[in-house]
């Protein structure tokens, strides 16, 4: 029996396919609605890091994500209702196309989201070389599933007044649902590509004049009334009293407080908020350090988390501050907990190749990695834990995802394999997760909601070290 039901407007952003600018739609969408006051919360479908950061930048507040493969429907439905408690407007980008899923039925799609959380889609069409054809491909988006709500339509890329009202009477006689906008052609709606996707909003220095430019554009050509009015179409959430979002919250006493550190900088940003409010929820007290900038890891940390990021990119000034590589490589030989992923496990590496050129890495694992040019791992993920691992039991079941362009090489005999693939390429195939000491490497995202014994078990891996050094200074 439902426990409550309570109004979270809301909408999400959607496409029939990728790179039909529905991350710059939503991101200047974003930006506007700041610019107007009005209190908006972002969410990303999907695995992905790069979108969330430029939502938060665009409107000062997180972007979560949402996944099905992670969550059920009601963790998704708990997550919005925590996060957009009191906003006005809740703003879900899609991913890839519409009906995209990892099945026939497009399980995971963005329709698949739509539906669980029973919100509205207004769904953006590149309209280049389009006219009537645009309602047949929007025709093709509602009728594919008949249960999915498509409210409304964004042409994109439209080229002067007579392509949008030959555009607009086709999809609004045809479909029956209204253009909400329709977005000209401009320079101030591009955003610079590369091999992982949009680059990094931390990483893009012009990043705030990109989204100003974008939220004028947008902001003149969009009704904001026949937005607003989709968005509160939306039903009522109705919670159940079990619902939660699954986050790890079981603390023992001789638990707290224990300090881990955070990478986060322009080299290190990909990381699920969910994982970072885990560790909190589970007694750790998060300390943000900057691998480009600051001298080393603090002397109070317990433990160590590094995210995945482009340290190809930053190689160079990765190698060139040499004191924080340093004290990297003798916290972990030290016995820190340490959990890093993809971009980290290129760090604790002992050189990186990258474009031709080798640099210096941490040298805290026994392994070199190279860049390749075609992408060694994309998807979801599912590991299982070996006896290798310093702080889950073996036969633990942890999900996440996997994308990345780098290889692992050269690896040590020291060193174990604290993971078993049930899902996805990992560093060799059939193992992920390198292990010495209390730290694993691996190319996994772990996912904290859907893998609940990771933050219980990292902390309790950061409670041992803090241990074993107050046993060491008596």
């Amino acid at each position: 029996m439902a426990d409550s039901a309570k109004a979270y407007p809301r909408l999400m952003v959607a496409a029939p396919y990728g790179k039909s600018g529905k991350t710059v739609i939503t991101s200047g969408l974003l930006r506007a609605l700041r610019n107007q006051g009005v209190d908006v919360r972002p969410y990303k479908k999907g695995p992905d890091y790069i979108d969330p950061g430029w939502h938060t930048l665009a409107c000062g507040m997180q972007s979560r994500n949402l996944d099905p493969f992670f969550m059920s429907g009601e963790q998704m439905r708990a997550v919005m209702a925590q996060a957009s408690n009191g906003a006005r407007l809740s703003v879900v980008e899609g991913a890839m196309g519409l009906h995209d899923g990892s099945d026939l039925d497009g399980s995971t799609s963005s329709a698949h989201v739509a539906k669980l959380t029973e919100t509205p889609v207004v769904l953006v069409v590149d309209v280049t070389r389009m006219t009537r054809t645009t309602a047949a491909v929007v025709l093709g988006c509602m009728h594919l599933d008949p249960d999915l709500n498509v409210s409304g339509v964004i042409l994109n890329r439209v080229r002067g007044k007579r392509h949008e009202t030959r555009i607009r009477e086709a999809v609004e006689h045809f479909c029956g649902i209204p253009v909400v906008g329709a977005i000209p052609e401009d320079n101030r709606l591009v955003l610079p590509d590369r091999h992982l996707g949009l680059v990094t909003a931390l990483e893009a220095r012009a990043a705030d004049a990109f989204l100003d430019g974008a939220a004028s554009v947008i902001a003149a050509h969009v009704d904001w009334d026949a937005l607003f009015a989709i968005a509160d179409s939306a039903p009522d959430f109705k919670l159940e009293s079990h619902a939660g979002c699954g986050l790890s919250c079981e603390v023992q006493p001789d638990s707290m407080p224990v300090n881990i550190a955070v990478v986060r900088d322009d080299c290190f940003s990909f990381y699920y908020q969910e994982n970072l409010d885990a560790l909190v929820a589970t007694g750790a007290h998060l300390v943000f350090v900057n691998s480009l900038e600051d001298e080393g890891v603090p002397e109070n940390a317990d433990g160590l988390y590094i995210g995945g990021g482009f340290p190809e990119v930053f190689a160079e000034q990765l190698e060139a501050n040499a004191r924080f590589r340093e004290s990297v490589r003798e916290r972990i030989r030290d016995g820190i907990a340490c959990c890093a992923e993809c971009g980290g496990l290129m760090f604790l590496g002992r050189s990186l190749v990258t474009d031709g050129k080798t640099y210096n890495m941490t040298g805290a694992l026994g392994f070199d990695v190279e860049m390749m040019e075609e992408r060694q791992g994309h998807g979801y993920s599912v590991v299982e834990v070996n006896d290798g691992h310093p702080w889950l039991d073996a036969g633990t079941q942890l999900v996440g995802h996997e994308h990345h362009h780098s290889r692992v090489k050269n690896v040590s005999d020291e060193l174990e394999f604290a993971y078993s693939n049930k899902r996805g390429g990992g560093i060799s195939g059939k193992r992920d997760g390198l292990s010495v000491g209390r730290t694993v490497a691996s190319y996994v995202h772990v996912n904290a909601i859907a893998s609940p014994q990771w933050a219980k078990g990292f902390v309790q891996a950061a409670v041992s070290y803090r241990n074993s050094k107050n046993s060491a200074g008596c």
